[in-house]
């Protein structure tokens, strides 16, 4: 599955996560891959593109990080899931379906 996660550098200071990074490098368990992130521009957040089956691998690679960066919630990317594109009423409103809750926040 795959997630984006959304970090804030803590206290706007993108330093501390970059010295880390260069020397200890991504803190990643295995079976945890990364595929790719983005920096804003004001260097303030960074939006990461991570794949794994188990969540609890991104847990644990979340903590390694958690006191340089806050993190917003991982969102997963769920497959489509066809049957509820045919509960739509037509093609331009009605709901797509219920998404499962984020396992982390519940949201």
């Amino acid at each position: 599955m795959l997630y984006l996660v959304i970090e804030r550098f803590r206290a706007g200071d993108p330093l501390p996560v970059y010295r880390r990074f260069r020397d200890k490098g991504r803190l990643a368990p295995e079976g945890l891959r990364y595929v790719a992130s983005w920096v804003t521009e004001d260097f303030q957040r960074c939006f990461q593109v991570m794949e794994c089956d188990d969540f609890e691998l991104l847990t644990q690679w979340m903590a390694n990080w958690q006191d340089v960066v806050d993190i917003v919630c991982p969102l997963a990317r769920y497959s489509f899931r066809g049957a509820h594109a045919a509960d739509r009423p037509d093609r331009r409103g009605g709901p797509l379906g219920r998404q499962a809750p984020c396992p982390r926040c519940g949201t």
